[in-house]
């Protein structure tokens, strides 16, 4: 397990990196996604569509607000197609991440983890623990794209990885699209409510896995 972590952390560290960057250099940032929204919003609906799925997919390169931009979608463009578009961006950019780890992963895997008995043991407890993992990986920031990384480099087959990346993301975007569609700048309290309710879940699945996994541990 010491492995796996180490390798997450690695990689949780390289996308924190772009984040701040982005901060310091005031990329990206919320008030900058809401401007540019507006401003497709005002030429053609059809241009929010792209600017949605655009900035979810880049989110794999540089740490984007991804609750606040699917809260965005909904409100601008309304539930079915503002769910639609956001879950389009973020779905092809784990597909990418899952690419290009199972493409080019192993080089900086080997480099990471230099024995190899020690990345055959962390490909086996990501297979052990990856599911969980990437079900609730929307509760923080970047981890839904470590976890994709993970799993391409660790050869989880794609419907498998697919399956439970649905199961995480699907109610999540949902949920934070349809809370956009019904909201307004008078009346943000629905986007709001759901925000904290969501992370308030996905907390709590973390905490009963946490403790699960504590527990197996143990005996």
């Amino acid at each position: 397990m010491k492995p796996l972590l180490k390798v997450m952390a690695i990689l949780t560290l390289i996308f924190a990196s772009t984040f701040i960057l982005g901060r310091v250099l005031g990329i990206l940032t919320v008030e900058n996604v809401r401007w540019l929204l507006e401003q497709a919003q005002q030429v053609d609906p059809t241009y929010v569509v792209a600017a949605v799925v655009l900035l979810l997919f880049i989110d794999l390169f540089v740490a984007v607000p991804t609750l606040t931009i699917t809260l965005l979608a909904g409100y601008f463009l309304g539930f079915p197609l503002g769910m639609a578009s956001a879950l389009t961006g973020t779905t092809l950019a784990v597909l990418a991440g899952y690419a290009i780890s199972q493409r080019y992963g192993d080089r900086a895997l080997a480099f990471l983890v230099k024995d190899e008995e020690e990345r055959s043991k962390m490909a086996k407890a990501f297979a052990q623990s990856g599911p969980a993992m990437i079900t609730l990986a929307r509760s923080a920031p970047m981890i839904p794209e470590v976890t994709a990384c993970m799993a391409g480099v660790t050869r989880m087959p794609l419907m498998r990885y697919l399956t439970f990346y649905a199961l995480g993301t699907v109610p999540y975007v949902g949920i934070a699209a349809y809370a956009g569609s019904i909201s307004s700048l008078n009346d943000p309290k629905p986007a709001i409510f759901a925000a904290l309710g969501l992370y308030t879940v996905l907390w709590i699945g973390w905490f009963i896995y946490q403790r699960r996994q504590t527990i197996e541990t143990v005996n």
